[in-house]
């Protein structure tokens, strides 16, 4: 019997996985920590899970399931036994919720599509953004600027604003790419224009809350951090970064930031010190800025600034004083490196892994390489120590790893897979 391929990437059943014996993981989804929006429950990508082996056997951490998807590099979000996250297909973008437990498909809904990039062929056409699960909705943003909200349960959508079509928002050369932020009962997007560098809207019905500053967009996802007691969003906009006040959109800081072509996709990363790094491929290179609280005023330092260092795409993490990730790559060899937060003084880089994305938890960076490697290490000031390795996917692997409990979802271009670490 003939299948097509729609029909194949859309099988309700996730592809079974036989080899390993079977062992009851420690801790199921639906009993850990949620992961509900990008960059995980503190938006750090750190998440409290504990029970993680430092090592595997030499075939690997247990798989749990695995099954193909659609084109595209969105991160997948969980709560309980309900998976999220969305792909593309020939002229359609799609929202898929599954069961986390076995990678079923639940419910899907599908989104007309006539956006394409320029690099499309080599490597795909998004989408890029990860959902937000807010109490019983969730929020998607497609490739070509399409905020969506459903009904979690049953797909049934509750409302859309087109952030470039109506709002007339900075049209990317490799589409739209940044993810929804929740704060209290609003939807923060970066949406670039003229009074409209960032918008809210209203949770429950889409309406617009506020309009403010006038940056154009550029590909990265804001970070909502606090400030000495003041609630503020960090983001990258083309030409600077900026702080505002989430409540209103009032700008309370800014320091230049100028990425060639917007091309300035990582998320800020900020510590409890209040040390913000920022970075971008090309000319804009890295900075570190200190953020003061001044009464009800923020001020905004620039502590260092480097060439050198250029997160092209993927997150950085900061463990301590120090901060990891993977500098360069367009153009030039991606260099996993370990930078001091405050300085930007370079302790290592190591050619050997290229383009690597992170989850911490229980003193454990759990990494992912662009070619599939699945590692546990133990970075510090003296080096990358590698614990554990597993070739699990295939190359273009530039999605965060989520990580629920002792199960870690990772995926490629083409497939996804939940893997036991217990």
């Amino acid at each position: 019997m003939s299948m097509d391929r729609r029909t194949f990437l859309n099988m309700s059943l996730a592809v079974p996985v036989f080899g390993q014996a079977a062992k009851a993981p420690t801790q199921t989804a639906s009993r850990a920590v949620p992961w509900t929006q990008w960059g995980g429950p503190n938006r750090n990508f750190q998440t409290e899970a504990s029970g993680l082996r430092d090592s595997w056997p030499a075939s690997g951490p247990r798989v749990m399931w695995k099954r193909p998807i659609g084109e595209g590099y969105s991160s997948t979000i969980v709560e309980g036994n309900m998976l999220f996250t969305m792909y593309g297909r020939r002229r359609e973008e799609i929202v898929l919720a599954a069961n986390a437990e076995t990678g079923a498909t639940l419910w899907e809904q599908a989104n007309p599509m006539t956006f394409e990039s320029d690099v499309a062929r080599e490597m795909g056409n998004g989408p890029y953004a990860t959902p937000l699960v807010v109490g019983d909705r969730l929020f998607t943003s497609g490739v070509a600027g399409r905020l969506q909200c459903f009904d979690k349960k049953t797909g049934k959508v509750l409302w859309t604003q087109e952030l470039w079509a109506s709002h007339r928002g900075s049209r990317l050369l490799y589409g739209y790419s940044s993810s929804p932020t929740a704060f209290r009962d609003t939807i923060i997007m970066p949406v670039g224009g003229p009074g409209k560098a960032l918008m809210a809207f209203q949770q429950t019905d889409g309406k617009v809350v506020w309009s403010k500053n006038n940056f154009d967009n550029v590909y990265s996802t804001p970070l909502l951090i606090n400030v000495s007691g003041l609630e503020q969003l960090a983001a990258v906009m083309d030409g600077a970064v900026i702080g505002v006040n989430p409540h209103n959109g009032d700008l309370q800081w800014q320091v230049p930031f100028k990425a060639d072509y917007s091309i300035a996709v990582a998320t800020p990363v900020c510590g409890p010190d209040n040390v913000m790094f920022v970075s971008a491929e090309y000319n804009a290179g890295a900075k570190g800025i200190q953020l003061q609280r001044n009464g009800m005023e923020t001020k905004a330092t620039e502590l260092w600034d480097s060439i050198r260092l250029r997160l092209h795409h993927g997150n950085a993490m900061r463990i301590g004083e120090v901060i990891y990730f993977s500098s360069g790559g367009k153009g030039s060899q991606a260099i996993l490196s370990a930078v001091d937060a405050r300085s930007g003084k370079i302790y290592w880089q190591e050619r050997s892994i290229q383009k690597a994305t992170f989850v911490w938890a229980d003193q454990k960076l759990i990494t992912l390489d662009q070619d599939g490697n699945l590692m546990i290490a133990h970075p510090s000031t003296q080096g990358f120590k590698i614990s554990a390795k597993a070739p699990l996917l295939t190359n273009l692997s530039w999605t965060p790893p989520v990580l629920v409990g002792t199960r870690l979802y990772i995926r490629d271009r083409r497939t996804i897979m939940a893997v036991d670490l217990s």
